[in-house]
């Protein structure tokens, strides 16, 4: 229930908000297959179920999990131990990804997610695993969010943080 309320209290935000403003563009993700998720390829995606087993486990390979979508989402709740980089669809959110791993590794481990809204309508993930690939990582996973981050996580009971 809270989640239906906060998804219905961030939409009417978003409705008021003046068209130039980064989060309405943001989270009101444009149609069409330029923008579509469903060009990451299958064996890149990654369920939310397997990344909550990989940061439970003890020990083992840790991914860097970046959430590229809007900061009202992850401010409200976000993967433990994420960090937000910005819309992925935005300039300054490439920016900020490429900014944050410009000194790691090529090998690094890394999982992008978003969550703003259905998979096949995120304009965040896809803009932001492939400027990854171009880089040269080669390590890089999207957490498939079918519906959305409330819905496939925070429901679900999986961990969250609030905050940032």
């Amino acid at each position: 229930m809270r989640s239906l309320m906060f998804q219905a209290v961030c939409l009417l935000t978003l409705l008021r908000l003046p068209s130039g403003n980064a989060y309405a563009q943001q989270a009101l993700p444009a149609a069409g297959p330029a923008i579509s998720a469903n060009s990451i390829p299958s064996a890149q995606r990654m369920q939310p179920e397997e990344l909550v087993q990989i940061l439970r486990s003890q020990g083992g390979d840790k991914p860097l999990v970046l959430q590229v979508g809007p900061r009202v989402f992850y401010a409200e709740a976000h993967v433990p131990g994420s960090e937000y980089i910005g819309a992925g669809s935005q300039k300054p959110g490439l920016d900020a990804l490429r900014e944050r791993v410009k000194a790691l590794p090529h090998d690094r481990f890394i999982v992008l997610y978003c969550g703003c809204c259905p998979w096949t309508k995120c304009p965040n993930v896809r803009p932001a695993y492939e400027e990854l690939v171009s880089l040269g990582f080669g390590r890089v996973k999207v957490m498939y969010i079918a519906d959305n981050f409330g819905a496939n996580w925070v429901n679900k009971g999986y961990p969250v943080e609030k905050g940032h």
